[in-house]
């Protein structure tokens, strides 16, 4: 039992620094299954040293997906670690051999947190999304029923639901991504409306967003060239703009 300050530097180091030069590295299969259960920040730690032992020395984990489904939740874009989760979980999900309604699943839940994920996040889990939906057509069904349910509560995914073949989610439909084309942010609302057409075969590149902040963002929209916008159509007479305004007697513009 580790305080938690010390299992973060532990685990941020773990995958790199120590297990591959351990002569057994399956010797850490304990400790990173214990922390992988713990949950929040530590859950998504030690998503790095699970991923090797998986990857190459053959780790089974009956209820990985169930618990990395689980480690969605409204903070997951906020999060310090959110780029190396989103990496992580791409790779998880990249096999074809998953069943679609596992999948189905992740789409559903991203895209429900999505409704009050920051714009810098929205840009990097909309193409994470159409992604998803590109590596398994079975999953594209989403986007061929109507608009969504009138009420939130007539949609059949269940968002509290733990175990994701029980979530309902290849029932529903993604009505929180054609919702997203009404953002408030005109590059999230260009993001979102992609969905409206038929999705190109070529995946998105999207290890450039993983990283995306807030402050980069604005820095962005700062630096584009302003556009005169014209706001009225009549010229202006006078100091108020009124024609026989008295005003306009006495004062010029020129």
């Amino acid at each position: 039992q580790l305080p938690t300050g010390l299992y973060k530097k532990v685990l941020v180091i773990l995958h790199d620094s120590v297990l591959p030069y351990m002569n057994e590295p399956t010797l850490m299969m304990d400790f990173l299954t214990v922390a992988y259960g713990i949950g929040g920040a530590i859950s998504l730690l030690a998503l790095n040293g699970l991923f090797i032992l998986i990857h190459q020395h053959n780790l089974e984990y009956p209820d990985f997906y169930k618990k990395l489904y689980n480690l969605l939740d409204p903070s997951i874009y906020h999060v310090k670690y959110r780029a190396r989760f989103f990496h992580l979980t791409d790779l998880f999900l990249s096999s074809s051999h998953l069943p679609a309604y596992l999948v189905a699943a992740f789409i559903k839940r991203l895209s429900r947190l999505a409704l009050t994920a920051p714009p810098e996040a929205l840009l990097m889990i909309i193409p994470f999304i159409c992604n998803l939906l590109r590596r398994h057509p079975a999953c594209k069904v989403l986007l061929h029923r109507p608009a969504g349910p009138a009420d939130m509560s007539e949609d059949p995914y269940v968002m509290e639901e733990e175990e994701p073949s029980e979530s309902r989610a290849l029932e529903s439909s993604l009505w929180e991504i054609q919702s997203l084309q009404n953002h408030y942010h005109p590059d999230v609302a260009k993001a979102a409306a992609v969905l409206n057409q038929s999705l190109s075969e070529m995946e998105d590149d999207i290890s450039g967003l993983l990283e995306l902040s807030a402050y980069e963002l604005f820095d962005k929209e700062i630096k584009k060239k302003a556009v005169d916008v014209p706001l009225e159509f009549e010229q202006v007479r006078g100091l108020f703009g009124k024609k026989n305004d008295i005003f306009a007697e006495h004062f010029s513009l020129d």
